[in-house]
């Protein structure tokens, strides 16, 4: 009985914004024609005095209504946690996506990861990946665990099938794409308008940006590209 009792007031903390909307759902058309006063309503309300509902006293409303925000908070920094925290990372691009995912999680930074590798039919495929935009939009627990591998896809902002040779390049929320240039494949930030080169024959990838090739034995090829991005201050 006293867990449904508790039940029935979380329910009611988070129906109701203030604990006058709380009192205000109690009080019907007929008390306030008898009464002819809201604020008396209310208060008779708070007594158990009115209302078909759970009396419930305004400390305890607030109690619970902090109660219910603390706990949401709670699990939004849960949710929020890094994908990475507390795992073995067994490989140096896990290692390196590792060190990268709170800069490109919190927008420090915007890193663009280049595969090539072969997928699960053996075929060669090759692409660049918005390691952020992945970060917001897919679970990365199953590839900190080792249990996936990461591979570039259609909806990447870069894939190339070199078997099928079909080909695709996609905007992301932080990278537009520059194909047709004579320098090769450009990708322009979004927020502070610099390009990253790709070109590994390139003397630099661009303002405030590095290339890390990575060695690993998980893959053909991998390459991170790291944009540090400067805010206006």
């Amino acid at each position: 009985m006293e867990e449904e009792g508790s039940s029935g007031a979380d329910n009611i903390v988070t129906e109701f914004a203030t604990y006058e909307d709380f009192l205000d759902s109690q009080i019907t058309s007929l008390d306030l024609y008898y009464l002819e006063d809201e604020e008396l309503a209310r208060q008779l309300v708070e007594l158990g005095y009115r209302g078909s509902g759970e009396v419930l006293k305004r400390e305890e409303f607030e109690a619970r209504k902090q109660a219910a925000e603390a706990s949401r908070l709670s699990k939004r920094s849960q949710q929020k946690a890094l994908s990475s925290s507390g795992k073995d990372l067994k490989n140096t691009f896990l290692r390196a996506l590792g060190q990268r995912e709170d800069g490109n999680r919190s927008g420090k930074m915007t890193s663009i990861i280049f595969i090539r590798d072969k997928n699960s039919r053996n075929q060669e495929i090759s692409g660049y990946i918005d390691f952020a935009h992945r970060l917001k939009t897919e679970d990365f627990e199953p590839y900190f665990a080792g249990k996936k591998r990461l591979l570039p896809r259609p909806s990447d902002l870069s894939f190339y099938n070199w078997e099928t040779q079909t080909s695709t390049s996609n905007p992301t929320p932080n990278y537009q794409v520059i194909a047709e240039n004579a320098s090769g494949l450009l990708f322009k930030n979004k927020r502070d308008r610099k390009i990253l080169n790709v070109d590994p024959k390139a003397a630099t990838p661009g303002d405030n940006s590095n290339r890390s090739p990575i060695d690993t034995d998980q893959y053909i090829q991998v390459v991170i590209y790291d944009h540090i991005t400067r805010r206006k201050t």
